[in-house]
This record gives C-alpha cells, structure tokens and sequence, in this order.
C-alpha cells in the first residue's frame, strides 16, 4: 500500500467513525425542537398579551428555570453516557432549577399580593399545564434517547430519566410562551410534576433504548 493509499484509507474510516454523544444529542434535539414548537403553535398559539408579558419578571423567570433544568440534565446525561462514570456528586447540579425557584417564591411572598396563595399555586391552567408539556416532550423525548444511544451509560434507567428532564425542560419552555399563570409557586408544582411523569417515561425507555 503506498502513502497516498494509506492516507486515503485513514480519512475514509474517520469519516465513518460515529459523532461524539454531545454532537450527536444536540443534533437530535435541534430536529426535534422545531416539532415540538410547530405542535404548540398550531394547537395552543402564543399568550396573547406575551408582548407586555415579557416586562413582569416572573414571566422571565419561567424561562431560567426550564432552560437550567434543561441544561443541568444535559450536563449530567452527557457525564454518565461513559460507562465508567458515576453520578456522585454530579446530580446536584439538578438542583439548580429548584434553587431558583426557591430565591423566586422567597422573592414573590415579600411582595404585596392581589390572591392568595392557594389562587397562585392552582393558576388558570394547571391541569393543561400538567398533560400539554409531557406531549409537547415526545419528540424531545425520542431525539434525547436517540442521541443519548451513542453512549454507553453505566445505568440506563438513571440516562432515559435525565433524557426525559433534557426533553422536559424544553418543552416547559415552549409552554412557557402560552402559559399564563407566571406564579413561581405555579412553575414549583405544575411544571415539576409535568417533569416528574416524562422523566419516569424517560426512565422506562431507557431502561430498555439504552442499555449497551
């Protein structure tokens, strides 16, 4: 074999080699992004006073704590998509979303309020809320495990339920823009619970997608 040969036969096999697993899962969810937001604006559409919305800094927040869970489960999958790699240590970075909305209903009880607190927990839409993010998620769900699938995670069952988070936060976000209820005591429990039922179906999938 001359060198040109053996050159050539180097570049062929790195062009086969597979994407690393955060090229991989960003890919993924950059395809299944687009879906999940086409899903909510066909169906549910925007708020509709989203313009003025944008000024009351609880609306904001809703958007901080989506993304940081979002981005915390995306750390930490990619972290345990190594087989030799533990979640010591590395699951408090889940508690960033939470941390923030801690600050945020500390924040909220010491301003006046026009409804109770009961009224602000409850919000408009709570039960829209709880089945509208766990669909909108599905797509998320399965470009997370697909991407995810490049790895080779020491525990299955802990990735698909980090992929669920990953897809979950997303999707959060995406209803966030219609979402009218912006109480951080509304996001602590309606949109933690709508993580907590795509999560455990993240936990099923990848206990069977993700083993290797």
């Amino acid at each position: 074999m001359d060198t040109d040969q053996f050159i050539n036969t180097l570049a062929a096999d790195a062009g086969q080699r597979e994407r690393p697993v955060g090229q991989a899962l960003a890919a993924s969810l950059l395809v299944a992004l687009p879906v999940s937001a086409a899903m909510l604006l066909s169906t549910l559409g925007l708020r509709p006073d989203i313009a003025n919305a944008v000024a009351n800094p609880f609306f904001d927040l809703k958007f901080v704590v989506t993304l940081a869970l979002a981005l915390s489960a995306s750390i930490v999958a990619l972290h345990l998509s190594r087989p030799e790699a533990t979640a010591r240590g590395w699951r408090l970075l889940l508690l960033a979303p939470l941390a923030i909305l801690g600050l945020a209903i500390g924040g909220e009880a010491m301003l006046p309020q026009r409804s109770s607190m009961m009224t602000r927990l409850v919000g408009h839409n709570s039960l829209l809320c709880l089945g509208v993010i766990p669909v909108l998620s599905l797509p998320l769900l399965i470009a997370a495990l697909i991407g995810l699938r490049r790895g080779a995670p020491s525990n299955p069952t802990l990735a698909g339920a980090l992929a669920g988070m990953i897809a979950a936060g997303f999707a959060a976000t995406l209803y966030a823009m219609h979402c009218v209820d912006d109480s951080p005591l509304f996001v602590a429990t309606w949109y933690t619970l709508a993580t907590a039922v795509v999560a455990a179906i993240g936990a099923l999938a990848g206990r069977r997608l993700l083993r290797y």
